[in-house]
């Protein structure tokens, strides 16, 4: 019998998800694939196809018998379906959820699609009122890798519906949720309690660097061909390169290559504003289900890092 996931980091993107899945994937007793392979979540709109059951399973075969195995994907949390196809794939399974300061989370996301190619309007502002026409299906960018939904920025960060999905289909119990303030803070300590909810050894030890900085691409033509390969290019690289090993570390090399890291510029007072004012009924709610008090969130005090 194939090994299946048996826990989901599912969000919230921006929010720390990949240092944690880079520090989990390190532990000796977990084993995880590669991020964002989105199975789940059938109400979403992708560009490419998704991948198959037999291709999915097929990602957890190189788990040893003894090794918990995991799947990290950013747009569960926001997904309407996913908590429930996650539960139906495997009820048993312990759900990880990331939040972070919708204002932040929403201006880091919007420089993130930038750099991967998701998002055409590199002024913020623009983004954020192109979403009624998006809805519509109308400007949105011809190349995109994540859900098309991922560019509803209003709805993204609107936490507390996403959260309920997955108590509630879930319970308490099988649900951690982290803040990215507390992991910011001590991501060493918030690691040994996701280790201590999965279950393995929390006294195993990781170097807890800063994973995922801000990046902006140089050149967007390289990056599109890197990642929207057609069938003509590809076969050009496979006759020049034969060995899939190699074409990787030269995609690699590519990719590093056409990456600059950069702080994000500040984000302007009146856009954050109006953001911490949109979403500050959205924030108390969050703060009634975790019974904890995150009106600091919208205290006009965001870090935009």
């Amino acid at each position: 019998m194939n090994p299946k996931p048996s826990f989901f980091i599912v969000g919230a993107p921006k929010c720390g998800t990949t240092a944690l899945y880079f520090y989990l994937k390190q532990h000796p007793q977990l084993y995880l694939p590669q991020k964002e392979l989105y199975f789940f979540g059938s109400d979403f709109t992708f560009r490419h196809p998704r991948p198959s059951l037999q291709y999915y399973g097929s990602l957890f075969t190189s788990a040893l018998p003894a090794q918990l195995c995991g799947e990290a994907s950013v747009w569960y949390l926001y997904s309407k379906k996913a908590a429930e196809e996650i539960f139906a794939f495997n009820p048993n399974a312990k759900i990880i959820i990331m939040l972070r300061n919708p204002v932040q989370m929403l201006y880091a996301l919007h420089s993130q699609q930038i750099y991967e190619g998701n998002e055409n309007l590199s002024v913020f502002e623009e983004a954020l009122l192109a979403e009624p026409l998006r809805r519509r299906g109308k400007m949105l960018p011809p190349l995109i890798g994540c859900p098309y939904e991922g560019l509803y920025y209003s709805d993204v960060a609107r936490y507390t519906p996403q959260v309920s999905r997955y108590l509630n289909v879930f319970g308490p119990d099988r649900v951690k949720i982290i803040l990215y303030d507390d992991f910011a803070a001590n991501a060493a300590a918030v690691y040994q309690q996701a280790l201590e909810f999965l279950g393995v050894d929390a006294g195993f030890t990781v170097a807890t660097k800063r994973i995922n900085p801000n990046k902006t691409i140089k050149y967007p033509l390289l990056r599109n061909l890197l990642k929207y390969r057609s069938a003509a290019w590809v076969k050009v690289v496979k006759t020049l390169l034969p060995s899939k090993k190699a074409r990787k570390w030269v995609q690699n090399k590519l990719w590093a290559a056409n990456t600059q890291y950069e702080e994000r510029k500040p984000l302007d007072p009146q856009t954050q504003a109006f953001l911490e004012q949109a979403f500050t009924p959205d924030i108390a709610a969050l703060s009634r289900l975790l019974n904890r008090n995150l009106m600091h969130w919208v205290a006009g005090n965001t870090n935009n890092k």
